[in-house]
């Protein structure tokens, strides 16, 4: 779970332009997050699979919001996933 103070961090950090929430950015931030600490959660918890498949959803919906992004702009793409410290 994600606390609102986090969330809050998230978007003003990745925002495009003021109190921006909704821009793919932001919510690949914030679905970054959350799969990251789910991570965290399976390794204590091996055996949650009703969880691990919210987290396979999570980590498809922020592929098709990068791949929407990377057909959008290149640059931004790489940006993005230079300062989230994504593989792809």
């Amino acid at each position: 779970m994600i606390t609102p103070e986090r969330k809050k961090e998230l978007i003003a950090e990745y925002a495009t332009v003021e109190n921006d929430s909704g821009s793919p950015e932001v919510q690949v931030a914030i679905l970054s997050e959350r799969i990251a600490n789910l991570t965290e959660h399976f390794k204590t918890h091996a055996k949650d699979n009703h969880s691990r498949r919210g987290m396979i959803k999570m980590v498809s919906q922020r592929r098709s919001l990068l791949d929407y992004v990377k057909s959008r702009d290149v640059k931004r793409y790489e940006a993005l996933i230079g300062r989230l410290g994504l593989r792809r």
